[in-house]
């Protein structure tokens, strides 16, 4: 029992509430959000040492033994994703300091950015299939109301659409979670994984696991993400950065967590169908990326690629290929922050997300350029940048698991990303340029920080790589041996 698993979820849930009470007080939410996400944070890497040294970390709430009560559990997974989680919404918050603006910000902007993190990582430690259900519903509530705070137009348009779709994902969701209690008589993942092995996972099982693949689909823009496009192209750029960071990953991890840990026995039908989504998701997200000459759409596209490439390591089910999914997983949450503010900076400097309407803004912002330089070629994966690594060791996944298709469609759509991000850098940077800083629409001041931080992680990650590889290595051990995790939940003696 160790009492440091739920304070990921106790500290930003307490620290918003008492947010809510000082709307007006802007340095005191400001200051209260930057020390609660340092305190996770912190806290997550004391997680990261305790799993090393001793194994997975668990909390049974009410002293309740699992599987009949609720579990909480932090294996070396969870607990990296929410270092990166915290790492990411720090980067984000300091950039909205001087770019959400006064009105936004008393509207509850800090104390929702908390209960969303607070869903992110409830999704990561809850140990039962219910309260992640409960995780995701926290973390949309919240999305719901960033999405359209400032009541823009197209704000409220895209929310809509982003409402309605995961309403009727999260129906699924409980229609799912009803069918596999009414078959398994537990909801607990560890005991989950034991009911399914033993009962084998024939017949209304899979179909099961494939509604589950539906809804964790919907949430991470596998295949069907078609509202995604829009919906994180609307709100601002520092809330537009946190959903490209963290929303679609939840869902991602949800689909590395319960096809490791419960429905991995028929791998030729679960896993192959995850694989085609996967290169269906990257080959239409490509189309989308080159297609566009718009900031938004093109980096909206992105992330619908990089949610098909970190699923296509999952699909091949090997070590090295999962390997890579997780590597490929940090990279993108950082990257896709990173990118996403730099694209909001472009569009806050010029007033305009139109590549034809832009040119030579090197000129005057070079940090800018190169930053932008440096995040574009880690999101196509050029060496030593932090996402090469993880395409190696997925294409090696997907080449070793016979699925030569996926690999190759995962290094072709590597192609179209580098083309449509140096799109943007060759018009919006290079070139001459009428414009000068008494002209512009806004400046960079108070943004270069959070900027220069998530470059320097981005290139830390891959120059470093070798430094997490034993973390790394720990959490694709966890996942690939579900043992692991059940004698860590449930103890060894369980059933015996």
């Amino acid at each position: 029992m160790n009492n440091l698993v739920i304070m990921p979820i106790i500290i930003p849930v307490i620290v918003g509430m008492v947010m809510v009470i000082f709307r007006k007080n802007l340095m005191m939410q400001r200051f209260l959000c930057v020390i609660s996400l340092v305190a996770i944070s912190i806290i997550s890497i004391m997680l990261i040492n305790q799993v090393q040294t001793n194994g997975i970390q668990t909390l049974q709430l009410g002293s309740w033994e699992a599987p009949f009560g609720v579990s909480m559990v932090v294996d070396m997974l969870s607990s990296i994703l929410i270092l990166v989680t915290s790492l990411v919404s720090i980067c984000c918050v300091l950039y909205a300091f001087h770019s959400i603006g006064k009105e936004r910000e008393e509207f509850y902007f800090y104390p929702l950015i908390l209960f969303l993190i607070t869903g992110v990582n409830g999704s990561f430690i809850t140990g039962d299939i219910f309260n992640l259900f409960v995780c995701f519903e926290v973390m949309l509530v919240s999305s719901y109301v960033l999405i359209s705070l400032g009541g823009t137009k197209e704000q409220l348009r895209e929310s809509i659409k982003y409402i309605l779709i995961n309403i009727l994902s999260s129906f699924f969701f409980l229609v799912a979670v009803a069918f596999l209690y009414a078959i398994a008589g537990t909801l607990n993942f560890a005991h989950l994984s034991v009911r399914i092995a033993e009962v084998g996972q024939e017949g209304l099982l899979t179909t099961v696991a494939i509604i589950f693949l539906i809804v964790f689909s919907l949430k991470a823009g596998l295949f069907l993400f078609y509202w995604l496009p829009g919906s994180y192209s609307a709100p601002p750029t520092a809330i537009a950065a946190i959903f490209a960071a963290l929303l679609t990953k939840v869902g991602i991890y949800a689909i590395m967590r319960v096809f490791t840990l419960i429905f991995y026995h028929i791998p030729e039908v679960t896993h192959l169908l995850i694989g085609i989504l996967a290169a269906l998701t990257m080959v239409l997200g490509a189309i989308g990326a080159v297609a566009y000459w718009d900031i938004k759409r093109i980096l909206t596209y992105n992330v619908v690629i990089g949610v098909g490439f970190i699923l296509a390591g999952v699909a091949s089910f090997t070590t090295v290929g999962m390997t890579g999914a997780l590597y490929y997983l940090i990279h993108d949450m950082i990257v896709k922050a990173l990118i996403f503010l730099l694209g909001g900076t472009i569009i806050h400097l010029t007033g305009t997300s139109k590549l034809r309407e832009l040119s030579g803004l090197i000129r005057l912002h070079p940090q800018l350029g190169w930053m932008f330089f440096i995040a574009g070629l880690s999101l196509a994966g050029i060496p030593p940048l932090s996402g090469f690594l993880g395409k190696i060791f997925i294409s090696e996944g997907t080449f070793e698991a016979g699925y030569f298709w996926l690999g190759g469609i995962g290094l072709f759509t590597s192609l179209m990303v580098l083309y449509s991000i140096m799109k943007i850098f060759m018009n919006g940077f290079w070139g001459y340029t009428d414009l000068t800083e008494e002209e512009e629409k806004g400046t960079t001041k108070g943004l270069l920080l959070p900027l220069g931080i998530l470059t320097l992680l981005t290139i830390s990650l891959g120059l470093g790589a070798e430094g997490i590889s034993v973390y790394v290595d720990l959490a694709i051990e966890g996942l690939m041996n579900p043992e692991i995790y059940i004698e860590a939940v449930l103890g060894p003696n369980f059933g015996k």
